[in-house]
């Protein structure tokens, strides 16, 4: 478990930083999440020096509010998402005048029922567009992906299509493609078929359309389904046998989509 609440390494540093990043998450389920969440509270210092921003991250979610989040340009969600009326009408209100958001993986989750259920629909079906999580493959593995606008400053450093890093690949409810205020930049090339590995044979995608990055042209967000590290359950030692930013071609991806967000205009 991170218990970590709020860590600011780069304010300082960064006196003249275009803008200010915030990382919200919570750190505590699923090996593989709670990974991804302290690769990332180590990488994205590095790449906010590199990059000139300043990242600071909490897992204290009731800093989603009106004060807090007037100081920052861009948030991000790791692993989760907020679950207060408070927090949510925060993020709303911040998000509809214009912020920056990148969320990750499992901070589109949502099923009905389970401990994350589909209950805030603003969220799950206008901003982020996909509704309710449907399947995944499994077990973790890599997949080519094929861009699909190569007009987006968020995909500009990929020709064609990139190889991802291991990941769980979720499945959506809704059809993507079919909102017109989606724009879907990435998504599973069909070269990856046959995609995980079982055991169960609904775990292995044969064929099939699946985004994987998109933007809702209606606001300046990114969501991203990279955020699931591969860890070794079968063996029981819990050793982590991926990470997210070791893929170069992945990590530029999510560099160039932070700066497209945190240089939009409000």
């Amino acid at each position: 478990m991170l218990l970590l609440l709020l860590i600011t390494p780069n304010a300082q540093a960064q006196p003249n930083a275009k803008f200010k990043v915030i990382a919200f998450f919570t750190g505590k389920n699923d090996r593989a999440h709670v990974s991804f969440v302290g690769e990332a509270n180590k990488r994205f210092p590095e790449m906010a020096r590199q990059n000139n921003f300043t990242y600071d991250s909490t897992s204290n979610w009731n800093n989603l509010n009106d004060a807090f989040l007037a100081k920052y340009q861009v948030v991000l969600f790791l692993d989760t998402r907020p679950e207060t009326p408070s927090q949510r009408e925060a993020f709303q209100k911040y998000i509809e005048k214009g912020g920056g958001w990148l969320g990750f993986h499992f901070a589109a989750f949502a099923l009905t029922p389970s401990a994350y259920p589909q209950n805030w629909d603003w969220y799950h079906n206008e901003f982020l567009g996909s509704g309710q999580y449907k399947s995944n493959t499994w077990r973790p593995t890599s997949a080519i992906l094929k861009v699909e606008d190569p007009k987006s400053l968020v995909t500009k450093s990929i020709s064609g299509t990139m190889k991802a890093s291991p990941n769980e690949w979720y499945r959506w409810e809704n059809d993507l493609k079919a909102n017109p205020n989606i724009q879907v930049l990435l998504s599973i090339d069909p070269s990856s078929f046959p995609l995980g590995t079982g055991p169960k044979e609904h775990e292995i995608w044969h064929s099939g359309y699946y985004p994987v990055v998109w933007t809702n042209k209606k606001y300046n967000m990114v969501y991203m389904n990279m955020g699931h590290n591969d860890i070794d359950y079968e063996h029981n030692t819990n050793k982590e046998l991926s990470f997210t930013f070791d893929n170069p071609a992945q990590s530029k991806l999510i560099a160039d989509a932070i700066l497209w967000l945190g240089n939009a205009k409000k």
